[in-house]
């Protein structure tokens, strides 16, 4: 199914675009099926659905963790992502945030904010340290998501929210062009929920980059998202604002009247 989004489309290029991108597991899991859509500046964009509905796949394909079987990346400024240059060059501008935070637990939040500082040096560079500079970067990230006092605080005695909000600093520091979340709030209580989303979106604007954004919890992508991409089988059958999430959409999302998403 194709959607058009020209009467909400600014007059710039699109940041990214995938091109009719299908993925195909090797043991013949269609876990995408040929996809063509595209990402604009200063948009947060949720991708919705069940589990097993291509979220994570369409996530991570554009950052080329998962290799598309077919179809194109094209990046606004580098062009087709199909070399080893040009996808380093297009994942240094890229910050991911998982579920899990994969934090280090013994280091302070500003020493792991700091190490997504690491892809913009070389290893010889690696071996100096981190810059003055770098560090007062890290510490306006941290202030930026509501931990300055927590800088020198051991992750592992953070609460689950505040290593989250440690994750999006760390991406933050990266200075990326955009900036991908899978399930980031999934394992948090509604408060902490929340406030990581209510941060992303804070980003999203204040940057104006674009925030995309995998969720199971249809209540957040109403009220976080711009846009919201709904998946069903490995592909897109909603595109559209959250204002447009009516029961027929839901049904085509969820097979259902939507009362199974939470």
């Amino acid at each position: 199914m194709a959607f058009d989004r020209s009467d909400t489309k600014t007059d710039a290029a699109p940041i990214l675009c995938l091109d009719q991108v299908e993925v195909i597991y090797p043991n013949g899991t269609v876990a995408l099926q040929p996809t063509t859509v595209d990402f604009e500046d200063g948009e947060l964009t949720v991708l919705l659905g069940p589990s097993g509905a291509g979220k994570s796949t369409l996530l991570r394909t554009l950052n080329l963790l998962v290799r598309p079987t077919s179809g194109a990346v094209l990046s606004r400024e580098i062009g087709t992502l199909d070399a080893t240059q040009s996808i380093r060059a297009h994942r240094r501008d890229t910050a991911m945030i998982f579920q899990q935070h994969q934090l280090i637990g013994r280091m302070g939040a500003m020493h792991n904010v700091l190490l997504s500082r690491l892809g913009r040096h070389s290893f010889w560079r690696t071996l100096v340290g981190f810059s003055e500079e770098e560090r007062r970067l890290a510490l306006e990230c941290l202030t930026r998501v509501g931990l300055f006092e927590k800088a020198l605080t051991r992750c592992d005695s953070l609460s689950g929210g505040q290593q989250q909000r440690v994750g999006i600093a760390r991406a933050l520091a990266q200075e990326p062009k955009m900036i991908l979340a899978d399930e980031p709030v999934a394992s948090l209580d509604p408060a902490s929920s929340e406030r990581v989303l209510n941060v992303l979106r804070s980003i999203c604007k204040e940057d104006r980059i674009p925030v995309i954004v995998s969720l199971h919890q249809l209540d957040y992508a109403k009220a976080f998202a711009d846009r919201i991409i709904g998946l069903a089988g490995g592909q897109i059958v909603f595109d559209g604002p959250p204002t447009q999430l009516s029961e027929t959409v839901l049904t085509q999302i969820y097979g259902s009247t939507g009362q199974d998403a939470t």
